[in-house]
């Protein structure tokens, strides 16, 4: 294990300055040996330590995790945090009702007073990072199986992250990087009293929705503020109205120089996951099983939503985060479809796994340690491939955006079992009061008539697919007792559940004792749900990390035969969700014969999709005044606004609200989406197609100032 991890850091430090304009996603803490020659030379005017430093103020400082998911940069000096409005969508939609829509018409707050407070939002600074690889690979040699090096690099990681966290409020991690060759300690402060500030209104930070979604070109204003609030000591705390604005280490100045096409640029952030590395089988099993049919199960889902959210405004704000959770992937799922085709991904694969095999052959050494490893990847991915495939299903299904009474009833399990084990009263009491508030949460959003008419979608779809090992014994009552009618078996299961009556639910948290507990158990959405979770962890769950874990240990020999084979190739290392620096250029692309698109888009291409009838493309009037007037402030060029900007920073899920910054560090964007012609980047990277999608931060500016008045915000990010 030493020995490889010697070849992976020789490879990179030698090879870093080879990669292709765009591609990479390279860990700060490096970027000093592997990536600042390329940069100057690009024009940046940074420096390693501008970027990464542990004894000074740096760029990451003023980079946080936002929530769990997304990223997000400070710019100012009072903990004002700038990300994607579809970041914040779900914290919007919270705090929005019929009466206050502010998903539509959006939030401004004019003084930190009218700031809103955001339950369970947090915001994560990266305090420090290392390279942790010979403690983590300590005791591990070439005689350790597979099980033996398990155990001893997790019970290495855990003393490093109890040494790291000691005396301290911080938190730490390990992560893994090149697949168990490579790691690295993350240390972490992590605030939570984190409020909403500034949200434009749909017709503006959602504008084209998902018709639009990872699209170019895109004339969506994505952004929205908070702010991150400290105890007195400027230290993380609960929410107390006594909490103050946070004092930043660092925060981006904000640049209206604008960009033009050419312009080097870098995006920091936490993209993440990316599977560059893949064999061929992987994406041959994404392409025929996987990506099929999960884009076929949320098709169903989609179409029950729109259908409800285009004549109700209750349930358009109800559903409004969900719909967008279930739709994001859906559209990248047949754009990543799309992109295998095109772009011969799973034939290209397989002509460099024949190349590898034949270096291979070429030495007795390289037989004996990578001989097999091509052809275990086949024999694995053979039988992997449905268990991966009937863990997406059930989970679609069971899950919080699946059969939503189902998946309610799986919440009420362990209430069931403590009660049922005769566990103490205050156990108990927590549980109850864990039940009470997510019944709360769950029923402001939730519409029974919408999650009935999903059930009869999914369970015909269940009914029809899910056979042998795979399939929940209730499905078999649709044709013994109910005919066959997938929407009579779901009528029936509504009417007779109480998992879809908040009321009623309330009254058994309040009440419950044994007796009850058996009423519970025969629920029908109690069975159904014990059913799929049978299934789940009888039949596929097992199975599927033994597989998985299978995979996981090839893949760490792969990589470093990779290493050894393919020495003009830079192998950075794939997104894990830890802090990332991608850097490029902005440039337009050609993405078929005769098509060519610009770099930027303007107001007027807002203009020109605007559509009064259609929720999405509904351009508020007041933009539709500024526009008339060329109102646009000083945040225009010539007389004309740019709206949003592609370069070709390698980004992905988890880089949404990341800062675009110029060559001099400045915040000059907010990255947003990637373009379709070039999705399938998580797993094949086309120099030619992959593009960021980042607005332009004049507009933000432009909507700030000129939309809402608020120069209160425009004074605190430009202050003096």
């Amino acid at each position: 294990m030493r020995k490889l991890k010697a070849i992976s850091l020789v490879l990179l430090l030698c090879l870093g300055i080879q990669a292709r304009a765009g591609e990479g996603m390279w860990i700060p803490v490096l970027v000093g040996e592997m990536n600042i020659g390329e940069m100057r030379e690009r024009g940046f005017e940074v420096t390693a330590e501008d970027i990464y430093a542990v004894n000074q103020a740096s760029l990451t400082d003023a980079i946080v995790r936002f929530g769990n998911g997304c990223t997000g940069g400070l710019i100012s000096d009072k903990g004002l945090i700038i990300t994607n409005h579809h970041c914040g969508n779900s914290y919007i939609q919270q705090h929005s009702s019929v009466e206050h829509d502010y998903l539509t018409n959006g939030f401004v707050a004019r003084s930190l007073d009218e700031e809103l407070p955001n339950e369970e939002l947090t915001v994560t600074f990266l305090r420090r990072m290392e390279d942790v690889t010979e403690r983590v690979l300590a005791g591990v040699n070439d005689d350790c199986n597979e099980a033996e090096r398990a155990k001893q690099v997790r019970a290495n990681i855990n003393t490093i992250v109890a040494e790291a966290k000691k005396d301290t409020h911080y938190e730490a991690a390990v992560e893994s990087f090149y697949y168990g060759n490579q790691y690295f300690l993350f240390v972490y402060e992590i605030f939570n009293d984190v409020r909403l500030v500034f949200a434009p209104p749909a017709g503006i930070g959602d504008f084209g929705a998902e018709e639009d979604n990872w699209t170019w070109p895109r004339h969506t204003g994505d952004f929205s503020l908070f702010r991150v609030y400290a105890n007195s000591e400027n230290k993380p705390s609960e929410y107390s109205t006594g909490n103050v604005p946070y004092k930043p280490e660092y925060h981006f100045k904000v640049s209206t120089e604008g960009v033009k096409k050419g312009d080097p640029t870098m995006v920091l952030g936490y993209p993440a996951v990316t599977t560059q590395y893949v064999p061929s089988y992987h994406i041959e099993m994404l392409r025929d099983l996987i990506y099929p049919k999960v884009v076929e199960i949320r098709d169903a889902k989609l179409d029950v939503i729109n259908r409800y959210v285009e004549d109700d405004i209750k349930i358009r704000i109800q559903y409004a985060a969900k719909h967008s959770a279930i739709a994001n992937s859906w559209k990248r799922w047949k754009g990543e479809l799309k992109g295998f085709e095109s772009l011969r991904a799973v034939d290209r694969k397989r002509d460099y796994e024949t190349r590898f095999n034949e270096w291979v052959a070429q030495d007795p050494a390289r037989k004996d340690k990578y001989g097999n490893v091509v052809s275990e990847y086949e024999a694995i991915y053979g039988e992997f491939g449905k268990y991966r495939m009937a863990r997406e299903y059930l989970l679609e299904v069971m899950g919080a955006r699946g059969i939503e009474a189902i998946w309610l009833a799986g919440q009420f399990e362990r209430l069931l079992q403590l009660i049922e084990q005769g566990k103490d009263a205050d156990q108990i009491n927590e549980e109850k009061d864990f039940l009470k508030d997510l019944l709360d949460k769950h029923y402001k959003d939730y519409s029974k008539d919408v999650d009935r008419d999903i059930a009869v979608k999914l369970v015909e779809m269940m009914d029809n697919d899910l056979k042998g090992e795979f399939r929940p014994a209730f499905l078999d009552l649709i044709g013994s007792k109910f005919k066959g009618n997938h929407k009579t078996f779901v009528d029936e299961l509504f009417a007779r559940s109480i998992f879809d009556d908040q009321d009623k639910l309330n009254e058994l948290v309040a009440k419950i004792d044994k007796k009850k507990v058996k009423t519970v158990k025969k629920d029908p959405a109690y069975r159904y749900f014990s059913d799929l979770r049978g299934v789940f962890y009888n039949s596929v769950d097992g199975r599927f990390k033994v597989l998985s874990n299978k995979l996981d240990s090839l893949n760490r020999i792969w990589m470093s035969g990779l290493m050894e084979f393919d020495t003009a190739k830079v192998f950075y290392p794939d997104a894990n969700r830890t802090m990332r620096l991608a850097y490029g250029n902005v440039k337009g692309y050609e993405p078929r014969d005769g098509v060519i698109y610009k770099y930027r888009t303007t107001l007027d291409g807002v203009m020109e999709k605007h559509n009064p009838a259609v929720y999405e493309f509904n351009v508020p009037e007041k933009v539709i005044e500024l526009y008339n007037s060329k109102d646009f402030g000083p945040y225009a060029e010539d007389g004309v606004l740019t709206v949003c900007f592609v370069a070709d920073n390698h980004t992905t899920g988890g880089n949404s609200g990341s800062p675009v910054l110029n060559r001099r560090g400045e915040l000059i964007g907010v990255n947003f989406d990637r373009a379709w012609d070039g999705i399938t980047s998580d797993l094949v990277f086309n120099t030619e197609l992959s593009r960021n999608i980042s607005v332009d931060i004049r507009y933000v500016l432009f909507v700030i100032d000129k939309w809402a008045g608020a120069t209160n915000l425009i004074d605190e990010i430009f202050p003096g």
